[in-house]
């Protein structure tokens, strides 16, 4: 299962959102905009503070750039299973 945190009015989350539906991936989106536990827990998780983060699973793929150049190399949908 493939989750994305994401916050309002962020144009990554926007545009990782699109690659994801664009290659037919379905998606649970978790929205943090308002939510200041949910983003620490998500920083202690990835060591990262920044959005979106897609997740498989417990596996973390990255941020927009990283979900661009997999889809860019053909890898995305394999990763994201």
């Amino acid at each position: 299962m493939v989750t994305v945190y994401s916050k309002n009015h962020c144009p990554f989350c926007v545009k990782a959102k699109a690659i994801l539906s664009a290659a037919k991936i379905d998606f649970t989106e978790v929205d943090i905009t308002n939510n200041p536990e949910k983003i620490i827990e998500l920083s202690e998780k990835s060591g990262f503070r920044t959005v979106p983060q897609i997740y498989v699973g417990d596996k973390c793929l990255g941020g927009c750039s990283d979900i661009e150049k997999l889809q860019a190399e053909g890898k995305l949908v394999d990763a994201c299973k």
